[in-house]
């Protein structure tokens, strides 16, 4: 099933491109900065972030801006597209009714589309490396490998979550308080000392399982270590997101067939 969709997503990557290109284009549209908005956003958000974090609770974090800069861009990014592939499907539903398209193109296209974004938070997190005089060493070719776990990762949940709101509207609303309480976490501002020091060794190990830890301790790992991850955290990561990827396809198979009923 997986070989069919590859291929049918081989087939149907010009329409990917132009969907990809057409909400990069209604993003920015009439904007003064435009497409320097997704280098500013996470550098703003990380500034609020730091002058709120770093004085008011004083955590002693080496490379505290890089550290809640890595978190920022890298959960901004699954949460930006697992939220607009959430409703892809009941947002496009003119064009679904109206000609044959897979209707599995408009989630991965929106997911594709803040990968976009992605490209310009990194610029953004690199920039803050450079001022902080971090060296940039050769475990960080090893992030393209990461993103791509993570995008994979994020197709997944974007694929269900677009075929359940077809049916449950409410959806939106569920995990928009979902995706706060899995912000929180996540050790994106906070220290993970905080939770491997004082919680059980059962808490602790259900913690680990959060699969957005896995991600930003990866990246983190390969910034702020200058090393390369162990084959743990590898196995986590494309564990995560070819599991994902595979019940989301499962999901989405399942449920389409009666999407032009509800949408």
């Amino acid at each position: 099933m997986l070989k069919k969709k590859l291929e049918s997503v081989q087939k149907y990557r010009f329409l990917l491109s132009q969907l990809v290109s057409r909400d990069f284009k209604t993003r920015y549209k009439r904007s003064v900065l435009g497409v320097l908005w997704s280098m500013l956003n996470p550098l703003l958000t990380m500034c609020v972030q730091y002058l709120v974090f770093s004085n008011l609770f004083r955590w002693d974090v080496e490379n505290y801006a890089v550290y809640l800069l890595i978190g920022t861009v890298t959960f901004n990014f699954f949460s930006e597209a697992t939220q607009a592939a959430l409703t892809s499907i009941t947002n496009s539903a003119s064009l679904i009714t109206k000609v044959y398209i897979p209707t599995y193109v408009f989630p991965i296209a929106k997911v594709l589309s803040s990968c976009i974004n992605l490209a310009f938070s990194t610029l953004a997190l690199y920039l803050i490396i450079l001022i902080q005089g971090l060296p940039v060493s050769a475990c960080h070719l090893l992030i393209p490998v990461l993103y791509l776990a993570l995008i994979l990762f994020s197709v997944g949940v974007g694929l269900i979550l677009s075929a359940v709101m077809v049916y449950f509207r409410d959806t939106q609303f569920l995990y928009s308080v979902l995706i706060m309480l899995w912000m929180y976490l996540t050790p994106l501002f906070y220290p993970v000392t905080i939770i491997s020091e004082h919680a059980s060794r059962a808490l602790w190990s259900l913690y680990q399982l959060n699969p957005m830890y896995q991600y930003v301790t990866f990246f983190r790992t390969l910034v702020l270590d200058a090393a390369v991850p162990s084959l743990t955290q590898f196995a986590f990561c494309y564990g995560y997101a070819l599991v994902f990827l595979a019940i989301g396809l499962l999901v989405f198979r399942k449920l389409k067939r009666n999407f032009i009923l509800y949408i």
